[in-house]
């Protein structure tokens, strides 16, 4: 069989990509396959968010989600005539209420838009480290167990974002979820 022979159609072709001996790269032939956009962003690598942003977002949540229960609790316990028996009354109830669904609406914007309420003020947002899309609903809830992670050996695991290349807790390495700032705009 020669190079040559015109009964051989498949003789002298070359796979897809890969560039024939002699031809350099530059005419169009690819020396490496393109790689996947980092996080799933157009434009590479977006910033990622910095620990004072992490926290400031958590404390703020936090305060949506257990101040009005607490508020309500302490309306409970002036109305009580001895407040040193006095027990959860309707006002408190309506506050543990209050909490448990607001908790489970965090959970859900967090998965479904990658902010809780205080994360879209502190112009944060959480996403999947592979590919850059949001978690959902219950890889959310995945995640906010894996926390449990972060506060085990000393609560080292919330601070691990101070000299962490990537910026992530535990629960984010484990989730492989990354907390990036959004473009304000």
């Amino acid at each position: 069989m020669s190079f040559g022979d015109p009964n051989n159609p498949y003789a002298q072709q070359t796979p897809q990509g890969i560039p024939p001996q002699g031809v350099p790269p530059q005419y169009g032939y690819p020396q490496q396959p393109p790689q996947p956009q980092a996080y799933g962003m157009p434009g590479g690598v977006p910033e990622l968010a910095h620990w004072g942003l992490r926290v400031g977002a958590d404390l703020l949540d936090t305060l949506i989600i257990l101040g009005p229960m607490y508020a309500l609790g302490f309306v409970d316990l002036a109305a009580a005539a001895d407040p040193q028996t006095a027990e959860p009354g309707m006002f408190f109830t309506v506050g543990v209420v209050y909490a448990i669904a607001m908790g489970f609406f965090q959970l859900f914007k967090e998965g479904s838009t990658g902010q809780s309420i205080g994360k879209k003020v502190f112009g944060i947002s959480l996403r999947r480290e592979a590919d850059g899309r949001t978690l959902g609903f219950g890889m959310a809830f995945v995640r906010k167990l894996a926390h449990i992670l972060d506060s085990l050996p000393c609560h080292l695991g919330w601070l691990w974002p101070l000299w962490d290349p990537k910026k992530q807790t535990f629960a984010d390495k484990v989730c492989g979820t990354v907390v990036i700032r959004t473009p304000q705009g």
